[in-house]
């Protein structure tokens, strides 16, 4: 886990890191314990509040989570497993499959920084910033190619040719469909798509125990009586004999492979 936060740090301070290499030309007072001037140390506070957003937007996380949260509405229980639980076997998840790719990240980037250089270096050297930026750059490349392997191709070729239309004729040379700005957005429409089918495929059992309960409360007359109440626990009852988290959470997993 400590490496994949490692991992992420780096993805999200690559642009930081390039932009603060050049405003640290200009003059830094009153430099603190770190040796940060006050305009690398608002950025590089930037930096770390985009951790969150590298981990829900970059990963599988919003895959899982989506997944997960459709499966409890499924089920029929709104309430159980709590949002905090759910949120957390995401995460958790998301770490386990992410892993490989941090350490990849991790090798791509530790022959130009190590992280002792970084832990006692200034930087608000230049060259410090540089060392980081060209970390962050190979760091970041293991990462594009986990986005490109789980992005679809029509996806692909649709945000690459809305990046195309936002810009003028001159920003267009050099935009691809390799940009972490095109590969993103289409990872992201690409995971909710592939949630939604997933979730499509879980909610087909429940459906089915729900209607079945619901004939079976018409036929005997007994209509006061709510069929979600009733279907609940053989919905439960189901889930448990099939061993339904074993077989959720293997499934999330090995759709990454």
């Amino acid at each position: 886990m400590r490496r994949v936060a490692l991992g992420l740090v780096g993805v999200a301070l690559a642009p930081t890191v390039a932009h603060a290499a050049g405003a640290s030309h200009a003059a830094v007072v009153d430099k603190g314990a770190l040796g940060l001037g006050p305009v690398p140390l608002v950025l590089a506070m930037a930096a770390l509040s985009l951790i969150p957003f590298a981990l829900l937007m970059m990963t599988c996380f919003v895959r899982i989570s989506v997944v997960l949260s459709i499966l409890r509405s499924a089920i029929g229980a709104p309430q159980v497993p709590s949002t905090q639980v759910l949120t957390g076997l995401a995460l958790v998840l998301t770490l386990a499959v992410m892993a490989p790719t941090a350490e990849r990240m991790l090798a791509a980037a530790s022959p130009v920084v190590s992280a002792s250089d970084v832990a006692g270096a200034d930087l608000s050297n230049p060259r410090t910033l540089a060392a980081l930026g060209t970390a962050a750059a190979r760091a970041k490349e293991p990462l594009r190619d986990f986005l490109l392997k789980h992005t679809s191709a029509r996806d692909r070729a649709t945000f690459h040719a809305l990046a195309l239309k936002l810009r003028t004729p001159e920003e267009r040379v050099g935009v691809t469909d390799r940009d972490l700005a095109v590969v993103v957005p289409a990872f992201v429409t690409s995971e909710l798509r592939r949630a939604f089918e997933i979730g499509f495929l879980l909610f087909i059992p429940f459906l089915i125990i729900d209607m079945v309960i619901a004939n079976l409360l018409l036929a005997l007359g007994m209509h006061m009586l709510s069929p979600t109440t009733v279907s609940l626990p053989f919905k439960l009852l189901l889930f448990v004999v099939a061993d339904g988290w074993a077989l959720v959470v293997r499934g999330l997993m090995e759709s990454y492979l």
